[in-house]
């Protein structure tokens, strides 16, 4: 996923961050989706690297994301 010949700003570090905490959490849970845990409805990490995600792409330059 990283290319070593890109520098990444600190929102894809972020995302990056929180992608590994949201595998980590799926791994715990022999689950390979979000969408096949029972704790999706409200679930923190997910909405944390979602955001993160959201952030990455628009830069920090406002504008919210629900779903």
């Amino acid at each position: 996923m990283k290319n070593s010949n890109k520098e990444y700003d600190e929102y894809e570090l972020k995302m990056f961050e929180k992608l590994e905490i949201l595998k980590k959490c799926q791994e715990e849970n022999s689950i390979n989706s979000c969408l096949k845990c029972k704790k999706i409805i409200g679930c923190e990490i997910r909405k944390s690297y979602v955001n993160a995600v959201y952030e990455s792409m628009n830069k920090g330059k406002g504008g919210g994301f629900e779903f």
